[in-house]
């Protein structure tokens, strides 16, 4: 089994966005980073990822300073590079490019020892698919009450007779 343990997740970005597909992205990290991450000091809120020429990058992802890193710290919020192969790279500009498309982040981890981000391919949600987004979203957890509910006094019944 994989050995996957979660460092930050990006909620907001399916509040926000339909996405349609994820990538599995490496990061070229120094090594304080690394150490920071594994403290869990992360976020990935109003970042995005952008390609530019055939290479990828993430801009905005907060990587905390390492306490014990001194002269070795880098700046926090650098743009850092990903590592996706060349023909994913190509995919992921025809796909932006052409069906209007955003990189988007939406879980920070390690697998196996390395850093890991997982970005996906989004649509921007309008404001009434969040509500509808919402509703469902109400609705599902009313049914799940009132099942629970429901076989809670089934089970008080049967235990009576």
């Amino acid at each position: 089994m994989k050995d996957i343990k979660p460092i930050a997740t990006n909620r907001k970005a399916y509040h926000d966005f339909f996405i349609d597909e994820t990538y599995e992205a490496g990061l070229e990290l120094s090594g304080t980073e690394v150490k920071s991450l594994r403290a869990g000091r992360a976020n990935l809120k109003d970042s995005y990822a952008t390609i530019r020429g055939e290479e990828a990058f993430i801009v905005g992802l907060h990587i905390s300073p390492y306490k014990q890193g001194g002269i070795h710290n880098v700046d926090p919020d650098r743009t850092r590079k990903l590592l996706l192969h060349k023909r994913e790279i190509r995919s992921l500009i025809g796909k932006t490019r052409a069906k209007g498309y955003a990189l988007v982040p939406t879980k920070l981890y390690f697998r196996n020892r390395r850093a890991k981000l997982e970005i996906g391919l989004a649509r921007g949600k309008k404001l009434y698919d969040k509500r509808r987004a919402i509703a469902e979203r109400e609705a599902r957890r009313e049914m799940e009450r009132s099942l629970a509910k429901r076989q809670r006094q089934g089970r008080g019944h049967q235990a009576s007779t």
